[in-house]
This record gives C-alpha cells, sequence and structure tokens, in this order.
C-alpha cells in the first residue's frame, strides 16, 4: 500500500472506525456463541435427566430375574435411539450414548449399553464420585471428548446414563467457523465503506484547502461553493466565504483609508514645506519665527488627524483600549460648553443648555470628553453665524441621551445618510470627514449609538445615547 495513502487523514479515520465496528461486532458474535453453547448444553442435559429418570423407573418396575437384563436393555438401546442426532458433514453420527445399570441384590455383572468396553467408564464413574442430581461431565480413558452423565437411584437400583458432547462441539466449532468469516467480511466490507465515506468527506475538505491557497491579496473575490445541505463541512464553507466578504470589506477600507489619509496628508505636508523654505528665505528678519509657529500648528493638526484615523480604525476593529468607570456626563458636557462658549460668541452663535442632574453613564472620561468636542466643533466649524444650538441631555429607559440642535443649513442630501461614515463630508467643508466618524465608533464600542435627523423648520438634528451604570439604572 503506498505510503501517501496511510499519511491521510481518511486512512486513520477509516482504521479507527473499521477497529471499533470490529471489536462491536466481535463482542456480538462472542455473546451469540456462548448462547448457542449454553443452549446446546442445557438440551443435552434435559434430555439425559428425562431419559435417565425413565430407565429409572423401567429398571425399579422390572423383576431382578433372568429376562431382567434384556428387558432393561431393550429399553436402554430405544433410548439412545432419542438422542438428538448430530452428525458429521461425512454423515458419521457424532453423539456417543452409553447406559449402565447395576443391582446391589443381582450377583451378575452390571448391565451395560453402549460403546466399547464398560470398564474404562466404570472407572471414569467411581473416579467422579457421581451423586444422583444434575449431570456433571467425566473424562473416559480412550476418548477425547467428554461424556455428561447423570445418576438416578430408585428402590436400590442405581442407573447411569451417558451423552458424549462430541456433536455439541463439532456443532460450535463449525459455527465459530462460520462467525469468524461473517466477521471478516464484515470487517474488509466496514473498512471499505468508512474509507469511501471519508475520502468522500475529506475530499471537500480538501476543495477548501486548495481555494485558500489559491486566495491572496489580489484574490478576495474567490468563494467556495456552498452545497445546498447542512452538514459540518457545507458550513464552514458557508463560514469561510463570510469571512472572507469581511476580510476583502477590510481591505477595501483599508485602501480607502490609506487612499484618503495620503490625499488629506497632501496638502498639510506641502504646506508646512512650503512654510518652512520661506522661514529660510527670510534669515535677516523676524519673520522666520511665524512661519516656523505657522509649520508647527499645521503639524499639530497633522498628528490630531492621524491620532483620530488610528483611534478611528481601533474603535471599528474592536480593540479601542478603553479605561471603564463612572463619568457624570452632566458635568462633561457643562464643561466642555463653556469651554466653547467663547468660540461660540465669536461666531455670534447662541448656546442654549437643558441638562438634566447627575446622569452617570459607565463610560471612558478620555474618550468622552473628544466626543462631546467634536459634536461641539462640528457645530461651530460647519454653521454659518448667527445660528442658533440647543444641547440637552436626560436619560431615558437606561440610556444617557445627548442631543445637538441646530437651525443651520443641516446636511447635504447625498450624505446626510452617511455622515458617520469616516471621509464622508461636504464639498466645501473646511474638515477632514473624521469627526462624526469618530463619535460613532466610540458610541458603539461603548454599547451605544448615534443617529442624524433634520429639524423642523430646517437645521440638523445629533442624537448621542449611552448606557447609563449601573447604580443610574437602579
Amino acid at each position: 500500500m503506498p505510503k501517501n495513502l496511510r499519511t491521510t487523514a481518511a486512512w486513520r479515520i477509516s482504521i479507527w472506525t473499521t477497529l471499533a465496528f470490529a471489536l462491536g461486532t466481535a463482542g456480538a458474535f462472542s455473546i451469540v456463541y456462548f448462547l448457542v453453547a449454553q443452549g446446546l448444553r442445557e438440551r443435552s442435559d434435559t434430555w439425559l435427566s428425562g431419559e435417565a429418570e425413565v430407565l429409572a423407573q423401567v429398571s425399579a418396575d422390572t423383576p431382578s430375574d433372568h429376562l431382567y437384563n434384556r428387558i432393561v436393555g431393550e429399553v436402554a438401546e430405544l433410548a439412545t435411539q432419542e438422542v438428538p442426532d448430530e452428525r458429521s458433514a461425512r454423515g458419521e453420527r457424532l453423539n456417543s450414548v452409553f447406559f449402565l445399570a447395576s443391582d446391589p441384590s443381582n450377583s451378575e455383572a452390571p448391565l451395560w449399553v453402549g460403546p466399547g468396553s464398560k470398564d474404562a467408564f466404570v472407572i471414569a464413574i467411581r473416579q467422579a464420585n457421581l451423586v444422583p442430581g444434575p449431570p456433571k461431565s467425566i473424562t473416559v480413558d480412550g476418548y477425547r471428548q467428554t461424556f455428561r452423565v447423570v445418576e438416578k437411584a430408585q428402590n436400590g437400583k442405581t442407573v447411569y446414563l451417558g451423552l458424549s458432547d462430541h456433536g455439541a462441539r463439532h456443532v460450535l466449532h463449525t459455527l465459530g467457523r462460520r462467525l469468524l468469516m461473517v466477521w471478516g467480511g464484515m470487517f474488509l466490507l466496514g473498512f471499505v465503506i468508512s474509507y469511501w465515506s471519508a475520502r468522500r468527506t475529506l475530499h471537500r475538505v480538501e476543495r477548501i484547502t486548495e481555494t485558500v491557497a489559491r486566495i491572496g491579496t489580489e484574490g478576495l473575490e474567490e468563494r467556495l461553493p456552498e452545497p445546498v445541505n447542512s452538514d459540518e463541512i457545507s458550513r464552514l464553507a458557508k463560514t469561510f466565504n463570510h469571512m472572507l466578504d469581511r476580510l476583502q470589506s477590510s481591505v477595501n477600507q483599508l485602501r480607502t483609508v490609506t487612499g484618503g489619509i495620503a490625499h488629506d496628508l497632501k496638502s498639510p505636508v506641502t504646506l508646512i514645506r512650503g512654510t518652512l523654505e520661506s522661514a529660510l528665505c527670510n534669515e535677516g528678519n523676524d519673520k522666520w519665527r511665524d512661519s516656523v509657529g505657522e509649520a508647527i500648528e499645521e503639524l499639530d493638526r497633522l498628528l490630531q488627524l492621524l491620532n483620530t484615523t488610528l483611534d478611528l480604525a481601533e474603535a471599528e476593529a474592536g480593540a479601542l483600549h478603553i479605561e471603564r468607570g463612572p463619568v457624570d456626563f452632566s458635568d462633561v458636557v457643562r464643561q466642555l460648553v463653556d469651554i466653547y462658549q467663547p468660540a461660540m460668541a465669536e461666531h455670534h452663535h447662541d448656546v442654549t443648555t437643558d441638562l438634566e442632574e447627575h446622569v452617570v453613564v459607565d463610560a471612558d472620561v478620555t474618550l468622552l470628553n473628544r466626543v462631546v468636542s467634536n459634536l461641539l466643533e462640528n457645530e461651530l466649524t460647519h454653521l454659518p453665524a448667527g445660528c442658533q444650538v440647543k444641547i440637552r441631555l436626560y436619560s431615558h429607559q437606561g440610556s444617557a441621551v445627548l442631543v445637538v440642535e441646530d437651525n443651520g443649513p443641516g446636511f447635504p442630501s447625498d450624505i446626510g445618510s452617511q455622515v458617520f461614515k469616516r471621509f464622508v463630508k461636504g464639498k466645501h467643508s473646511p474638515g477632514h470627514g473624521l469627526g462624526l466618524a469618530f463619535v460613532d465608533a466610540v458610541a458603539q464600542a461603548h454599547g451605544g449609538g448615534t443617529r442624524v435627523s433634520d429639524r423642523s423648520g430646517g437645521g440638523a438634528v445629533i442624537t448621542l445615547s449611552l448606557p447609563v451604570s449601573v447604580p443610574q439604572a437602579a
């Protein structure tokens, strides 16, 4: 047998399956064999006990005269003809029956009916120390098989009736050979069936392996065939296809992110380079300090862009590091509104707040500050001068709800449903399209959510919900 066949999983599965099947059938056949042997023994013992009882009755009722041996002997001859007829393949009679009757009141030799000389049987009976009762096995010198012998005593006369177990042994040997042949055939058939089944099943796994080996970063469109049935291999193929879908989506998202970052970094890097070149050209005056300061500011904005992009990627991947703790959401919103109030006033925005006291959430205080700052920065950046901004905070059904509402122009209709996606922004927006995407990612990482809607009468409404802490819920 080829070596590569013995190293396959189908070979190992079929071997262990066949061994388990072989052990089970061997146990079943052994039970059948012993049941048959017990049945043969019980049949022969029943026959011996019944016939010995009849012969003992005949021996007791027959007068001890010159006709005793003739009458009892003929009855014994008839009894031996009733023995279960077990014959060999050549038709030879296998069962040997003997009858021995002794009468202490009769001086003549014991009556003997059976094969060969009675001397060996008499010696074996005496050595066995038989007593009236159930049959017992004895070994007779000159005979390979044993004899089952029963003793019956009545009116002072004792009879012995014996039956060789040669026929029963012959039946058991024949049955054993046939069971062994059937067991061997079942073993081979079971191995072939199990190997074929395992090979057929594992062939589908091999197809999955070949497909996976062909898939690369540029060939993520290839998918595994999904059978109509719902066994384990089919579920594996479906799960793998779902994984490929997520992987392809992640790769496409990565390409979009890298392309967006490269596009957004091009302008500030060019500006920083031009500013520094201008500083080099103005060595004789103090304008180079202003140029370096502008370059540092651009670098800060560039660093903020990179940090926001990385944090957003971690949040969407479920790997954002969050240090949860009870945070008074009301204080966070109030402090940040106070910080942004001068900038809002500079743009002539009217900011009003309606904050419920002691709304406690289980969140990361640093991320929560950045989320609220992004919402306020979004209002400050995109609203025209002289707008009204209303900020509300309240608890509702186990959630802390923050609503930021304005009467500005609202979101463009083409991006209204995609405002929380990265790099999605209006045509004239000066931002990078990351602020609201970061807000949504952090909210989902905390088990909350966001939504945007149009305000009646014009404007936009952004709603942020976060789960309240356990004490607040209680």
